[in-house]
Order: structure tokens, then sequence, then C-alpha cells
């Protein structure tokens, strides 16, 4: 038996109130004590214990699940209350939206209002629609105005991006809006072309985005309305200065709502320069879900540590299974021997390209392979329904890393399991 020393992150409660800190605009860099990365998220040289990483007590790996029952969040509104277009409510309909989701809640009614928001929202909470349905409404109000507006949505991967266009599409049927994805790893004069005709709705990654400004290509200057989806992990993928660059692009009278899993220093500092006198919003359920079983497997060899793999991945119940190594070539070779001894499997990296890299996620998700393997760059915005199993190849680099990465499991109330392994 083991007990586990962690201590659980502070948790939020739901809950809404305006900052009081004093809001100011400026177009300066931030001072960033965080460990820095290229554009592509490439971690530079850190000091560091001999695998790269912090020295975690496996102790913390290891913890039984509690089963809590959710509790059932009573909306203050329904859809219908929501004053949108017809043709919005026939999307959300379509959609398959029934009550709104505690963030879609909250946040739709002070979007509409025009007022700044920041949200402390994980991945899968509803947060895409929280913003994107009120801001369809906005810009559909402006159709047929001489200066049409855009609406710019920063995140932080292709794969968050295209994810983000994709409800888009779905939500704006019938609008007569356009979109653009902008990001890295697909054809840039496509994207090119899309911009030169018209969008109302720029969706993308920083670095491509400030590739398309850059080129003269994107003007953000009737941009009233802006979105930054998962800005700390933006933050944490070194795109601070792009961030701060783009930005500075848009109108000065704007829209903004910061989208953010935690509050840090950095995070608040981009608040307080951005943000006008904002309403906070926060549905996050803060500590490590308490439904994930968690535990370590120990090996000696390598040749035992793969059979150990192949055990958990045989037994009933691992019906679908995410597993994160460090390494690029990693992933590569651990797929490759996997569908070697049948599984079936596939394996995501910052070097494959993007279309490989929706095709493998696609069939992930429709169940047509049922072994995803990823470094954490790669699945970072990932929202994935029904993952039973997460497991840690390789062990996180940072205890902060191993929680991100375990909460892909055990969702809306299910049971999940995250094994990490570790060197006997």
């Amino acid at each position: 038996m083991y007990k586990t020393n962690s201590t659980a992150p502070k948790k939020f409660g739901s809950h809404t109130s305006t900052f009081k800190t004093k809001p100011r605009f400026s177009g300066g860099k931030f001072n960033n004590s965080r460990p820095r990365f290229s554009r592509t998220g490439s971690r530079c040289a850190l000091k560091r214990g001999r695998f790269g990483g912090e020295r975690i007590d496996a102790s913390r790996f290891i913890k039984k699940a509690i089963h809590v029952e959710e509790k059932l969040y009573v909306a203050k509104h329904n859809f219908i209350d929501f004053p949108f277009n017809p043709q919005l409510h026939k999307n959300i309909a379509n959609a398959g939206f029934i009550h709104p989701r505690p963030i879609q809640d909250q946040a739709i009614p002070v979007v509409l209002t025009g007022r700044d928001v920041f949200g402390m929202a994980n991945t899968g909470t509803g947060k895409t629609a929280a913003f994107l349905l009120p801001l369809i409404e906005k810009i559909s109000k402006t159709k047929g105005l001489s200066k049409k507006e855009k609406v710019l949505i920063m995140a932080p991967t292709r794969e968050l991006a295209l994810q983000i266009e994709s409800d888009f599409k779905k939500l704006a049927f019938g609008f007569g809006m356009f979109s653009v994805a902008c990001v890295g790893g697909l054809p840039i004069m496509k994207q090119i072309r899309e911009i030169k005709l018209g969008v109302s709705f720029v969706i993308g990654t920083p670095g491509r985005l400030r590739d398309l400004i850059d080129q003269k290509v994107l003007d953000l200057s009737t941009c009233h309305s802006v979105v930054l989806d998962e800005a700390d992990r933006m933050l944490d993928m070194g795109f601070r200065d792009d961030m701060v660059y783009i930005i500075g692009k848009t109108a000065k009278e704007r829209q903004t709502l910061f989208f953010s899993a935690t509050l840090s220093p950095e995070i608040r500092k981009m608040t307080e320069q951005y943000l006008k006198d904002p309403i906070f919003v926060s549905v996050i359920s803060g500590e490590t879900a308490k439904n994930i079983d968690q535990d370590v497997v120990r090996f000696i060899t390598k040749e035992e540590k793969i059979e150990k793999l192949h055990e958990v991945l045989t037994k009933d119940g691992s019906d679908k299974v995410l597993i994160f190594r460090e390494m690029k070539h990693s992933v590569d070779s651990l797929a490759k021997e996997l569908a070697h001894a049948g599984f079936k499997v596939g394996g995501i990296h910052g070097d494959k390209r993007s279309r490989e890299r929706i095709r493998i996620l696609d069939s992930f998700k429709k169940d047509q392979i049922n072994i995803l393997i990823a470094t954490d760059v790669a699945a970072r915005g990932l929202d994935i329904p029904d993952v039973t199993h997460v497991i840690n190849y390789d062990v996180p680099q940072t205890y902060d890393t191993y929680v991100h990465r375990i909460g892909r499991t055990g969702r809306a109330g299910k049971k999940g399991t995250a094994l990490t392994f570790v060197p006997a």
C-alpha cells in the first residue's frame, strides 16, 4: 500500500465576480520566468534531473479511485432563453445541445452584454460554444454594414484550432459567415486565398497568424472581438511574444475573452493588461479527478516494460487507451512495435504532417484504432471522449504535466485508470 503526500491544487467553485485590479493596456513585453520555448514548442535546455525532468516521488502516481457522483448542475437558463437569432437557435438544436453546460450558462449572458470575460475552464467543459454562440450572434448583427467586423480566436495547437473551426461551421450554418483556420502544417496559399475572399472569423495558432500579419495578408484592424482559448497553454509553449504582437494589431476598442485552466501570475498579468473590467467565471473542478484509479507499473528491463504494457492493453476494460511518451522518435518506435504485435494503434507528434495527425485523431475518435500514442505537445487541446486509460509510458517531466495528462480519462462521472511506468 502506498500513501500519497501530494497536495491538491486550490479548488475553485463555480462563481462569477469582477476583477478589482485596475485594467491597463500595454503592448510591451512580459517578464517570463517560465522555461523558454521556440515557436514550434520545443523546450530549450534546462537544469533538470538525469532524465530531463523534476524528480517526482512515485507514490504521487498512486491513488485509489473514489467514485464521486457528479452533482447535477442546475442551469439558470435554457438555450431558448438566450436572445439569439432564430437560425442560431435552430443550429443549436441541430447540434444536439439541450441544457447549457456550466461555462455556457454563466459566460454566454455576459459575452452578449459586450463585457470582457476571464473564464477558468478545462478542455471538454463546453467552452467553445460558450464563446462561439454569442460571437456569431454579435457578428450576424453587423451584416450589411459598410465595415464588417472580424473575430479573432487564438488557440495553442492546430488540432484545437481546427476543432473550433469545425464547431463554428455547424453553429454558423445559414448565416453566410466564412472562417479561415490559420495553422501551420497546412497550405498557407489556401489560407491566404480564403482571407482575401473575406472572412468573419479568423481562427488560428499564434505562429501562423503572425506570419500572415507580417506578410501583410491578415489585417486585424477591424477585429473588435478577441478570444484566447487555453491561454495558459500558449504561454507554456512559448507564444507570449506572438500573442502580444497579434493582440496589438487588433482594434483598441474591443471585447476580449480569455479562457484558461489556471490562474498563474503570468495569466493574471495578461488579464490586467488586456481585459477591461472583466467578469470572472470559473467552472474548474480543481483537484485531480477522484474517480481516476492511479497506480504505477514497475519494470527492470526494457523487455519487461513492453511485456507489461502488452498485459495492460489486453486486459478487459482497456477499450480506449492514450499513451504518453516524451520524445517524437519514441512515439514512432512504440507505435511500430505495437502495430507489429497486432494492436490497432496510431501515433502523433509535432513532426507529423497536419493531414496525417488529423487522420489518426479521427480514427481514434471513431474507434477505428483504440490506442493513441502522443507527445505532450501534440496532445495539448485534444478533447476525446470515453478514454478508459491514460498510460505514462515515460515519467512526465513535472507533476503538473501528470495532472494534465490523466485528466483525459475519468470524465463526465465515468471511472478512469491512469498508469505510470517507473523503473523498479
